[in-house]
């Protein structure tokens, strides 16, 4: 079958009602192969890790690694690897920090997080996804108003391929729930003030009562990377 825009719509209904472990499932048996998982070690990300390696093995990984993501994000990486069969990918940017710093100028993002974002996220997305068919993220509707209207299964259209958000209609509760019970490993972060981790310069800790969001790219009129939406150069 070749998939579509109009393919994912006649499917959208009868996915939307299966729990995340079916849509795996399903994903796995149409795909094979072709389906990768998408993965910031966040809280989503790591519970999905666990439920894709209930389902099939090995789970095809990939990981955005910005040569600026947390210490604690390095090492819960390397604590999933050993633990789950799983088959990691860290796709990085082209430029090196150093490269990046002679031909932009340094720290860029501390004065153009878009442009920073487009070099380090955005454009190695594009080569991690080259090759496949479908896409898991951990996208969930409650995380921000530019994912409001996300579901389970979507058509990529920048990419020209199948989008999976296993966890769009699930609470915050409800995936500590799962982690908890399931005893998944996750970033001690989540544990000081940071809901949402990215980029050591570009993330901090939110206090109590503020947007789960308010952490990411603080100070600038910039919620998402780019690579869900957003901005991106």
């Amino acid at each position: 079958m070749t998939w579509t825009n109009e393919t994912v719509r006649t499917y959208q209904e009868q996915v939307r009602h299966w729990t995340p472990g079916e849509l795996l499932r399903w994903a796995w048996e149409t795909w094979g192969d072709g389906l990768t998982l998408a993965s910031s070690f966040g809280l989503e990300d790591v519970a999905l890790i666990d439920m894709a390696a209930r389902v099939f093995q090995p789970v095809d990984v990939f990981c955005l690694d910005t040569d600026l993501l947390f210490p604690e994000t390095y090492r819960l990486m390397e604590t999933l690897v050993q633990r789950y069969p799983i088959r990691l990918r860290r796709v990085r940017p082209r430029l090196t920090l150093e490269e990046q710093a002679a031909q932009e100028g340094p720290e860029l993002w501390r004065r153009d997080p878009d442009r920073c974002c487009g070099l380090r996220k955005v454009e190695p997305l594009g080569r991690a996804l080259a090759g496949y068919a479908a896409w898991v993220t951990g996208i969930r509707r409650e995380q921000a108003p530019t994912r409001a209207h996300a579901e389970p299964l979507e058509w990529d259209a920048r990419h020209n391929l199948v989008k999976l958000n296993p966890l769009a209609y699930w609470t915050t509760d409800a995936v500590w729930a799962y982690v908890r019970a399931e005893a998944v490993p996750y970033n001690p972060l989540h544990d000081r003030g940071y809901p949402s981790i990215g980029c050591w310069p570009c993330t901090r800790a939110v206090a109590p009562g503020e947007d789960p969001r308010a952490g990411r790219w603080s100070g600038f009129d910039k919620t998402e990377c780019g690579i869900h939406g957003g901005p991106a150069r």
